[in-house]
């Protein structure tokens, strides 16, 4: 079976298993790669997240994407139509997609490309956050799996945090203690959550509970926020539930929502490129999650996120892509990045 080089490259990242804080292989692997694509320089940074670069000018686009996956899913399955595997979706395709149109793209003397596999992006976005006083970019495109027929304009931000308990210990026939005390906690912010309005979401992310003498809980909850959220009104409500049953509160992370206008350059370009290779009309996205898009929205520049793949099969089982919607995807960044930099004085 021959393969394009593109699609050749995607499956050799898929099949290096790249969970977060393990992405080393993947990474060197797709460093010593991407030269064969048009890229001028490619190394890890001190973070580990791959960087390359073409042109020298003062305008810089952005290209990021992230070579983190979360743990598990199928085994590495390829024929003739699809790709199997942990990250072909989320968000190795989107990647490659990325590193391959943007090699092939011609670069105007007045600008530059820089292309970003993140690491971390599942957990923290440690990888997007080393970069982010290392840029000012004119614009930024956010590899992330919208179909090659969609980009996304907005994604939702989140609150992670954790409802924490202890005490020195008593007999549970008299006190239920900090492991009642915290779920009760946690589901009374599920049903505040449920009467939030549209856009808001919690899930329980993680639980512990201990009693040997002394006892201890801790419930870590994300909660999802729309557009328009504030985020000092929302730690009001942790705190207010926290205070009701007795825990603590920890916040661990605060990332906003955010979104661009339909008529960003960004957006813009994608739609015309969409339609330019599918001959559809573009779908322009909200999502529903947080990302990458999120953190580097602080840069302030047109912005949008783009990738090939179905987000529904994100994290799954038998995530996979066919590989036309892959080359689609291809096709439609060498198409947008052109009208980005035209667009853009």
């Amino acid at each position: 079976m021959r393969l394009p080089e593109s699609v050749g490259l995607l499956v050799d990242i898929v099949a290096v298993p790249s969970p977060t804080g393990h992405e080393e292989d993947a990474a060197r692997m797709l460093a010593d790669r991407l030269p064969r694509f048009g890229w001028e320089t490619s190394h890890l940074d001190g973070a580990g997240s791959v960087i390359a670069t073409r042109g020298n000018g003062d305008k810089e686009l952005v290209l990021l994407s992230h070579i983190d996956t979360v743990p598990g899913g199928p085994k590495l399955f390829v024929n003739e139509e699809r790709i199997e595997g942990r990250g072909s979706v989320d968000a190795k395709s989107p990647c490659c997609a990325l590193a391959v149109g943007g090699g092939a793209v011609e670069v105007p003397e007045d600008w530059r490309i820089t292309f970003v596999a993140a690491v971390g992006e599942e957990i923290d976005s440690r990888g997007a956050r080393f970069r982010m006083p290392l840029h000012e970019p004119a614009a930024l495109v956010v590899g992330e799996p919208t179909g090659s027929n969609g980009v996304a304009l907005s994604y939702r931000g989140r609150i992670l945090f954790s409802f924490i308990a202890e005490d020195s210990g008593a007999h549970r026939s008299g006190s239920p203690g900090p492991m009642s005390d915290t779920v009760l906690a946690a589901a009374s912010m599920m049903q505040i959550t449920e009467n939030m309005g549209k856009g808001y979401s919690i899930a329980i992310m993680e639980m512990e509970g201990h009693e040997a003498g002394k006892r201890s809980a801790s419930i870590t909850m994300d909660l999802r926020t729309p557009i328009g959220a504030q985020q000092d009104e929302l730690e009001l409500r942790l705190r207010e539930t926290a205070a009701a049953f007795g825990v603590g509160l920890k916040v661990i992370e605060y990332v906003p929502p955010h979104e661009v206008h339909k008529s960003d350059p960004v957006i813009r370009a994608f739609r015309t490129a969409i339609r330019d290779v599918t001959g559809e009309p573009p779908r322009v996205l909200a999502k529903q999650g947080t990302c990458d898009f999120n953190v580097l929205s602080t840069w302030g520049c047109p912005m949008g996120a783009f990738g090939p793949g179905d987000s529904k099969y994100d994290h799954s089982s038998n995530e996979q892509i066919e590989i036309k919607e892959f080359l689609r995807g291809v096709e439609v960044v060498k198409g947008a990045l052109p009208k980005i930099m035209a667009a853009i004085a």
